[in-house]
C-alpha cells in the first residue's frame, strides 16, 4: 500500500492543510480556502473524497468543509467540544463572504481519543489536546511516522490560548502530554500553521515544549 502525506498551501496562503492520499482515496486535514479548489484537486489526481479531519473548529481550518461535503457526500470529523467553536467561526466566515457551516445540514462525525482508521488500512492514534480550544485534536500516524497536531504546538511556539474555549493550564497540560510520549526522534510534525519541523527539532528548540 502506498500512502503519500502532503501539505496543501490553498489561496490564500495560510494554513497547512493535510491531504492524505492511499489506492485512489483522499482524507483532508484542516481544508481551508475554497472548496472548488479542493475539489479541482480531487479530480487532477482521480482521488475520491473518503473523509475530512479536523483538528480544531476555528475558522481558518474549516473554510473548505460546507462546499467538500455537500458535493461528495463524505463525512468530516470534528471533537463534540469544538461544536461551539465552529459556530463561533461562522460568524467570522460569514463576514468574510465565506459559506458558514450549518451544523444541522451536514453535522461533523465525534471523535474520541484513541485509534482511528483515517483511510481503509491506514490508522492514527487520535490524540485529545485541549488548549488552544476545548476539543483540540492531533492525528499521530506510527506507521508514517508522522503527527498532525493543528494549532497545539508550532515551530517554535504553541497556539494561542484568549479565543473561544480556549484555556491556558489546560494547553500546558497538554504540551507536556505530547512532550511526555517519546515519539521516536524523526517523526515529521505538521502544525497548523508555518514551517514543518520533527519531534527531535522541537525537543531541542522549542521553549515551550517541555
Amino acid at each position: 500500500m502506498t500512502v503519500k502525506i502532503e501539505v496543501i498551501h490553498m489561496p490564500p496562503e495560510n494554513t497547512n492543510s493535510v491531504l492524505i492520499e492511499s489506492d485512489g482515496l483522499a482524507a483532508i486535514f484542516d481544508p481551508w480556502g475554497r472548496a472548488q479548489d479542493w475539489l479541482n484537486l480531487l479530480r487532477e489526481r482521480d482521488l475520491k473524497l473518503y473523509a475530512v479531519y479536523c483538528t480544531h473548529g476555528h475558522f481558518d481550518h474549516i473554510t473548505g468543509i460546507p462546499g467538500l461535503i455537500e458535493t461528495t457526500g463524505a463525512p468530516w470529523f470534528l471533537h463534540p467540544l469544538d461544536s461551539p467553536v465552529v459556530e463561533w467561526s461562522n460568524q467570522i466566515l460569514q463576514k468574510l463572504g465565506t459559506p458558514p457551516i450549518n451544523l444541522e445540514k451536514i453535522p461533523p462525525c465525534p471523535v474520541a481519543p484513541g485509534n482511528m482508521e483515517i483511510l481503509p488500512g491506514i490508522t492514527a492514534e487520535v490524540l485529545h489536546l485541549p488548549g488552544h480550544s476545548a476539543g483540540g485534536l492531533a492525528f499521530y500516524f506510527p506507521a508514517q511516522k508522522t503527527l498532525i497536531v493543528g494549532d497545539t504546538l508550532f515551530q517554535e511556539d504553541y497556539g494561542r490560548t484568549d479565543l473561544i474555549s480556549a484555556n491556558d493550564n489546560a494547553m500546558k497540560k497538554s504540551l507536556a502530554v505530547l512532550y511526555a510520549r517519546n515519539f521516536p526522534d524523526d517523526t515529521a510534525v505538521i502544525h497548523g500553521h508555518g514551517m514543518e519541523t520533527n519531534i527531535k527539532w522541537l525537543y531541542e528548540n522549542n521553549p515551550f515544549f517541555k
